[in-house]
Formats: structure tokens, C-alpha cells, sequence
């Protein structure tokens, strides 16, 4: 693709093309959203990663390597919560057969961040469930759930705010991080003739992080 001029585009700092190209979306989102729930998670507090998807498992990774917090990852796959250990969680819960608040609460108060990487009617449930006084629920995903909130049905000022992409500076930091080999890259390439299996692939939940199609 043709640009203008060169202060559209983002350098790459020696990262492979195929592999950094979902950093502009599947980097940039979580990486913004957890940026909002920053100043909260200081040591001692947990955070819970709703969804360890194609955004979900970065958005773990920038928890990890920007805050103390201690993580709780959220998913109904057993490969993707396998994957959340890995990527330094504490705990990975399966909402289908754990209680998730249970086990995020651990004796304290609730998680002062909870993104929700997904959210459906019960991912945002149970994000409610989770979070403690004066915590944060980020609502990312795009499932078109919906969160009551009232004064009773709460935690005392605990907030609910949506998160969507970010800006060209945090895209920077994000590369940055990367190319300090900071994140690990759950990434598959594919000929773009394979288009159709990808999505197929994408609609049954079987790709761990993100799919590139090669030209």
C-alpha cells in the first residue's frame, strides 16, 4: 500500500512483517484498555483476563509486564486457558464448571481490573461478580452483551467503561515491547488461498491468537 508520507507508518524495529501485523489491532486494543486500568493495579491487587483469545492473550502479556498485579484468566477452552498459564497467569478458571468469583477473590475483595475480552451477557456477569470496591470493568470484546449497573448491585465506586483500539504513541510502545522481546507471538500464517478454512477455523474458536494470510 501507497502512503503519503512516512509519518503514517509505524517502524517495525526488525520485527517480522507477518508477525507484528496484528499488532496494530490485536496489540493496540488490549494494550490501550489495560493502560486505563493501570493506575489501579498496584501490588497486592488482582486483575481478570476475560477471554484469552486473538486480544485476550496479549491483553494478559501487558498486564504482566506493566503491572504487579496478580492475573486470574477466564476462558471456557482448556488449550486457551493452558495458554494463560504459560503466559504468567496465576489461575486459569473455567467459567462452565468453576466459580470464577470464588476463585478470583481468593479471601480479598474482588479484582480492582477485570477486562472483558468477550463480552457476552454472561462474560460480563461474571465480570461483575469479580470486581472488587472502587475496581474497573473494561469492556473490549464485541459480543454485544449488556452489564445492569445499579447503586445496590455494585461494589461501592466500581466503574464500567468500554475500550476500543488506541492511538499511534501507544502502537509505538507496543512495538517497542515486542521488539524487546517482551511478548510472545501466537501467530498462524497461512497462504491467502486457505482464506476459507481460516474463517472456518476462526467460527469453531480452533486459532490460539491470531491468523495472518500471506499473499
Amino acid at each position: 500500500m501507497i502512503v503519503p508520507a512516512g509519518r503514517h507508518l509505524v517502524p517495525l524495529q526488525g520485527l517480522d512483517p507477518a508477525v507484528a501485523a496484528p499488532l496494530t489491532d490485536a496489540g493496540l486494543t488490549p494494550y490501550h484498555a489495560v493502560r486505563q486500568a493501570l493506575p489501579r493495579l498496584v501490588p497486592g491487587t488482582t486483575a481478570v483476563v476475560i477471554g484469552v483469545g486473538g486480544l485476550g492473550h496479549y491483553g494478559l502479556q501487558f498486564i504482566r509486564e506493566l503491572s504487579p498485579a496478580r492475573i486470574v484468566a477466564v476462558d471456557v477452552s482448556e488449550a486457551k486457558r493452558n495458554l494463560a498459564l504459560e503466559l504468567g497467569a496465576a489461575l486459569a478458571v473455567d467459567p462452565a464448571t468453576d466459580d470464577v468469583a470464588e476463585a478470583v477473590r481468593d479471601g480479598d475483595e474482588g479484582a480492582m481490573a477485570v477486562l472483558d475480552f468477550v463480552g457476552s451477557d454472561a462474560t460480563l456477569a461474571t465480570a461483575a461478580a469479580c470486581v472488587g470496591r472502587q475496581g474497573m470493568v473494561v469492556i473490549v470484546g464485541l459480543a454485544g452483551g449488556a452489564l445492569t449497573y445499579s447503586f445496590m448491585g455494585m461494589p461501592g465506586e466500581a466503574v464500567v467503561m468500554g475500550s476500543t483500539w488506541g492511538t499511534r504513541n501507544e502502537l509505538e510502545e507496543v512495538i517497542a515491547l515486542a521488539a524487546a522481546g517482551r511478548l510472545s507471538f501466537h501467530v498462524e500464517q497461512h497462504p491467502l488461498a486457505d482464506i476459507n478454512d481460516v474463517f472456518h477455523r476462526l467460527e469453531a474458536g480452533e486459532v490460539a491468537g491470531r491468523a495472518v494470510l500471506v499473499p
